[in-house]
């Protein structure tokens, strides 16, 4: 079966690096090995995102959460941070992983997606509050906006990680020990 990173038997070392002969050239070389092929790609981040997405809903309409259009924003973000962060984390588990045992690929690719559909979830909320409270900040690139800046992105880091993480439960993360064990299978 073919890897999901495409990836073949023979190590980085045992191939030149044709025109790149310097550092950069190798960590982009190995970089674009370790990229999730499109085949896998695509249909990943969407199933991703969906189930992001569903994670988030099924929590929010559990707990008679505000209206309808909010909880579908809220899965939008979900959505989007799953579709985001379904190829940035497996291929940055196909960079950890390479050449090592499937155990290993497993744990790469569990934390992986955890940190990668977090990240970027999180990232896209810091970007809808820091678009929200805009509005009575200072003028750009000034130094109080700088320091508002900084404390609305903490203050929507911290508001995510307790209101946010908690709609990855039980839904989603019962689905990333399933993608984790998919990618060490595919990558053996």
């Amino acid at each position: 079966m073919t890897s999901p990173t495409g990836a073949d038997s023979s190590t980085a070392r045992d191939r030149p690096h044709a025109g790149t002969g310097g550092r950069i050239g190798r960590m982009l070389g190995r970089l674009a090995q370790a990229a999730l092929p499109w085949r896998y790609a695509i249909p990943g981040a969407l199933i991703w995102a969906g189930l992001m997405a569903t994670s988030a809903t099924l929590n929010l309409v559990a707990a008679g959460w505000q209206s309808n259009d909010s909880i579908r924003n809220v899965a939008l973000v979900f959505g989007i941070g799953g579709a985001v962060g379904f190829p940035l984390g497996l291929t940055a588990a196909a960079l950890i992983a390479r050449g090592r045992s499937s155990q290993a690929g497993f744990a790469a690719a569990f934390v992986g997606l955890v940190l990668a559909t977090i990240g970027a979830t999180s990232l896209i909320y810091a970007l809808e509050y820091r678009i929200y409270y805009a509005q009575w900040h200072a003028n750009a690139f000034t130094l109080t906006w700088a320091f508002q800046f900084v404390f609305t992105s903490l203050v929507s880091t911290a508001q995510f990680a307790v209101s946010g993480l908690p709609l990855y439960f039980p839904v989603g993360f019962i689905g990333v020990p399933v993608a984790a064990l998919w990618f060490a299978r595919q990558s053996r």
